[in-house]
């Protein structure tokens, strides 16, 4: 008798729900050694488990390489977003039945603009995970978008509201960019009274076909024949290349007035404001330690709106202590 090859259909009593974590987190570290250090046990127990899973599925969900680590395939891509929403919806079943010290424990992802993540964002949330031990955040500092649809985060902090999709979102904060170079530069080059007078310098700016965002494209808008002779699509690039007094640069004032070498050119001429947007999907708004998260980075960016907008040199924490 010929023998049936086709595998059989996978089916709940063959799946082992606590197969998912481990999924999960070798999904998001791309390493099964560093799930395994998450996750309290060894190397062979994640393989293990991820093969037990892939077994039970009739499907392959990781392709590994020795360069990249581990990488969803198409089924893996799919099955995560599923075992998020499982994720999502355990955890807010276990804040709703148990007691406060589970609600106020986790694991947050936030996404954010680069030079905003790692100049702002990151001094900040040392204090939060100081506050709150138990819930461990993943920042995300990066200079391009961050996919809230492929999960790539839980929060994100961006330039632009999200046109669309099942967010929930708000208006994080003003804040203010203006034109600075080092004393050593300005020293060194035809002296800067009138925004004509800067047609006459070097600029450096962003790769204008690789920006991200239309709204990091200051220059253009300030002088469109301005020579931009160094470019980067990374603000803390620019900001590093500025420090070299070789140039101008258009920069965020919670970067640059944070380092005395960088002087503020034509400070009420160039006076450039934009916005930050926080958002996040609804149905995590409603876990504790995302609302925890999210209330903590309003009241930490009212606080330092000085900062932001350019008034004020120093970083504040929320127990009143400056940076």
């Amino acid at each position: 008798m010929q023998k049936n090859l086709t595998p059989p259909t996978p089916s709940l009593s063959t799946l082992n729900w606590d197969d998912l974590k481990f999924f999960l987190e070798v999904a998001r570290t791309r390493k099964a050694s560093t799930a395994a250090k998450r996750l309290g046990v060894d190397y062979t127990t994640v393989s293990r488990r991820i093969a037990a899973l892939e077994a039970a599925l009739g499907t392959l969900l990781f392709e590994k390489s020795r360069t990249t680590g581990f990488v969803l395939t198409s089924e893996g891509q799919r099955l995560l977003s599923y075992a998020e929403t499982v994720e999502s919806t355990l955890h807010m079943a276990c804040e709703q039945v148990s007691g406060s010290s589970m609600a106020l424990s986790g694991h947050v992802r936030m996404g954010c603009t680069e030079g905003f993540g790692s100049f702002f964002i990151t001094p900040q949330l040392s204090h939060f995970v100081d506050r709150y031990p138990a819930i461990s955040v993943d920042i995300l500092p990066l200079p391009h978008f961050i996919s809230l649809s492929k999960r790539e985060a839980d929060i994100v902090i961006a330039l632009e509201r999200p046109e669309h999709g099942p967010y929930v979102c708000c208006k994080l904060c003003d804040y203010r960019l203006r034109l600075y170079a080092t004393a050593e530069y300005l020293e060194r080059h035809p002296p800067i009274g009138t925004l004509a007078d800067l047609n006459a310098h070097p600029f450096i700016s962003y790769v204008d076909d690789l920006a991200f965002s239309s709204e990091l494209l200051y220059l253009h808008h300030l002088l469109p024949n301005a020579n931009a002779h160094l470019r980067s699509t990374s603000v803390i690039a620019q900001f590093v290349a500025a420090l070299q007094g070789r140039g101008l640069a258009i920069l965020p004032c919670f970067l640059a007035a944070q380092d005395a070498r960088l002087i503020a050119v034509l400070p009420e001429e160039v006076n450039i404001t934009r916005q930050f947007w926080m958002y996040c999907r609804e149905d995590l708004r409603k876990l504790k330690r995302i609302t925890l998260l999210w209330d903590y980075i309003r009241e930490v960016t009212e606080l330092n709106q000085p900062l932001l907008m350019g008034s004020s040199p120093q970083t504040v924490f929320v127990d009143g202590a400056p940076a």
